[in-house]
């Protein structure tokens, strides 16, 4: 898949998520955009997944450590043929499977998540059983910049290096706001870099809404070390009344917001679109 094949996809995945957040009534659509782009290029271009294998021993695993932001999951999962769209009309629902965090009741999800600082710890798990069975799967995980105040997170990033699992990738969706400010405001945790590369990991920044940039962080090979990829994004990203705006990290969309931001993507999907032709 191009990289425009997967900007196009982008432009519907949000549009998917942004609706399935107002159907619910719940939802983070302020996370869920700033990550979509990191996701659509996880599922449709480095992970070695298949929705047809979901049991192979062989297959690469994702854990969604911010499990909040499950709505763009479940939009680019449905997209890849997980399960049916038709499906995600339950979202919150009493009884339905589809909560507002990742469960394993779900085909392919691979773990529940939603305390934060428990999905580097899995996957730090995850990765070192690979290592003892001499499999050759990598384990994938997606974190938050509230969860790095979480010192779980910092007890696995000193095993990792510990044991040299060069199988293990951790990212971050760094879009620097957390559901009460500003990171540096609420709990500082720069220099990211410096801080990770002291802990023996091999260290990538990217533009978190660049698909060639993050597929080389992603798909490029760091022997004898875990990896951390700084993925800078933008909280709200392609609407923009909700770029940058904290109250969006769990706002739902009126009607006539869900109607604005759909517009903009419309727009904004156009103008690509003659400008790649």
């Amino acid at each position: 898949m191009t990289d425009r094949d997967l900007a196009l996809k982008s432009f519907a995945l949000r549009r998917r998520m942004l609706r399935l957040i107002h159907e619910a009534g719940a939802g983070h659509t302020g996370g869920g955009l700033s990550c979509l782009d990191i996701l659509n290029t996880l599922y449709n271009r480095v992970l070695n997944i298949a929705p047809e294998t979901v049991a192979s021993p062989t297959r690469d695993r994702y854990v969604q450590s911010k499990g909040h932001c499950v709505e763009a999951l479940y939009a680019v999962m449905s997209d890849r043929g997980y399960f049916p769209d038709a499906d995600l009309a339950t979202v919150c629902h009493y009884q339905s499977y589809y909560v507002g965090h990742p469960t394993r009741k779900i085909r392919g999800m691979e773990m529940n998540t939603g305390a934060l600082g428990h999905g580097l710890p899995i996957c730090l798990g995850m990765a070192l059983a690979a290592k003892m069975d001499g499999a050759s799967y990598r384990v994938f995980t997606l974190l938050g910049d509230g969860e790095l105040a979480e010192g779980s997170n910092w007890e696995a990033a000193m095993a990792g290096a510990h044991y040299k699992l060069d199988n293990l990738v951790a990212i971050l969706d760094h879009n620097t706001l957390q559901i009460t400010g500003h990171t540096r405001d609420v709990m500082s945790n720069e220099p990211l870099d410096e801080k990770w590369r002291a802990f023996g990991w091999d260290v990538r920044t990217v533009n978190g809404h660049d698909y060639a940039q993050l597929t080389a962080a992603l798909t490029t090979p760091h022997p004898g070390k875990p990896l951390f990829v700084i993925a800078n994004t933008v909280k709200g990203r392609g609407v923009s009344f909700m770029e940058n705006v904290g109250k969006w990290h769990h706002g739902v969309p009126n009607d006539a917001e869900l109607a604005q931001a759909l517009a903009e993507l419309d727009a904004a999907e156009k103008r690509f679109q003659e400008a790649s032709a």
